[in-house]
């Protein structure tokens, strides 16, 4: 594989480094609430105004319509201006959208896309189940068809950020006596709607980014069902694609500068013998090589998934590979972090709050939109041909 970058891209390069180092924030973003909603909503008004949103959507809907290597360089650019990225826009930005220019109507994408661009709401999942986590076939909550509508009962789980969102993107079982793949529908549910309660869940990071979500008769109109009713298991394979397929480029630069950050730390910091430097110490000095060139590895990879799109050939599942290993290696910079901090590790402020905050909370990047193991699953069967497991 031979990659470099042309004149064109290194121009565009200069022109969103220079607009990030005018525009980008300058306070620290809040961790949970209603400041946090408030925050990343302003970041996407003002790169909305400024020609930057929706890197990745189409012209025709208000996009820039990047090649992947403009984004790829977009999120370096990010990385290394320490600028924020989507936050709780994600679900909204990276595979709602998507789904419902893919397969909405033209009513639908009339009405839901602009204010996501505008950066004037924000969205939430409604997949997950108690008992129905990985296993999404195994959803059970409830839609029955009355009249125009459907009716909504039962709860979904580890719905982020539902307590701020406008909307959400939600699956229940329509189909009359269904089970697994059969019977489901994708809709849209208004957080707003009777019926609907949200109870926040608070995680070991001391925020509330998870959600209890419960349905009691919560109607949704016929129009808010994106494809047809029953058939939501092929809608939401579409929104896993954009949601495993997304972001890995972005969390691949924000990687590098991570364990650049952590290198100065351990220049700094006293290693185990209180003595030496703990970049000095044989194991943690071994550490960080291995952890440079895992990275260097995950960007050779970035660069494989763009230069194949350059190519014309699609990337498909080779994606899961991508994010699978981005999140993995953060665990493994997040775990170092505090071996190196020590006991300073177990403040919750300070500089040992600045790298044990972020440990406890990362941990969903191998969980979220499927575990590490069904990753793996889905790259043994679908990349490498492997027997499907049981």
């Amino acid at each position: 594989m031979e990659f470099a970058f042309s004149a064109a891209e290194a121009a565009f390069r200069a022109k969103a480094r220079a607009w990030l180092a005018d525009n980008k924030p300058r306070e620290a973003r809040p961790d949970d609430g209603v400041p946090m909603r408030e925050f990343d909503l302003a970041w996407q008004k003002k790169k909305y105004e400024g020609g930057w949103a929706g890197i990745s959507w189409p012209e025709e809907y208000g996009g820039l319509g990047l090649t992947l290597v403009q984004q790829m360089i977009w999120y370096e650019e990010c990385a290394r201006a320490d600028a924020p990225l989507e936050g709780c826009l994600s679900v909204a930005l990276n595979h709602a959208g998507p789904t419902v220019m893919a397969l909405g109507t033209e009513q639908q994408k009339a009405f839901y896309l602009p204010p996501i661009l505008r950066g004037e709401v924000v969205w939430c999942q409604g997949f997950s189940e108690p008992g129905a986590g990985s296993d999404l076939a195994a959803l059970r909550m409830r839609g029955e068809v009355a009249g125009d509508h459907l009716r909504l009962s039962g709860q979904k789980i580890w719905t982020s950020h539902a307590h701020i969102a406008d909307y959400q993107e939600t699956l229940v079982r329509t189909g009359e006596g269904s089970t697994r793949h059969k019977g489901i529908t994708w809709c849209i549910v208004d957080m707003k709607a009777p019926g609907l309660t949200v109870r926040p869940i608070l995680t070991l990071a001391n925020n509330h980014h998870f959600c209890e979500v419960f349905y009691e008769d919560v109607q949704v109109p016929l129009t808010d069902v994106v494809g047809a009713v029953d058939d939501g298991w092929r809608v939401a394979m579409s929104t896993l694609s954009f949601e495993r397929g997304g972001l890995s480029a972005g969390r691949a630069a924000e990687l590098r500068y991570l364990l650049e950050r952590l290198i100065r730390l351990a220049r700094e910091r006293p290693g185990p013998d209180g003595v030496r430097p703990a970049i000095e110490d044989q194991e943690i000095a071994s550490r960080l090589a291995v952890l440079r060139a895992e990275v260097a590895a995950l960007q050779s990879m970035i660069f494989e998934t763009v230069s194949r799109d350059a190519r014309g050939v699609g990337s498909g599942h080779e994606t899961s590979v991508d994010y699978l290993y981005c999140g993995e290696i953060l665990q493994r910079i997040r775990r170092l972090s505090l071996d190196i901090l020590g006991a300073d590790a177990i403040e919750v402020s300070g500089e040992g709050g600045e790298w044990t905050t972020p440990y406890l909370g990362d941990r969903y990047y191998v969980i979220a939109g499927g575990s590490s193991e069904i990753r793996r699953n889905i790259i043994a069967e679908r990349v490498l041909g492997l027997p499907r497991s049981y």
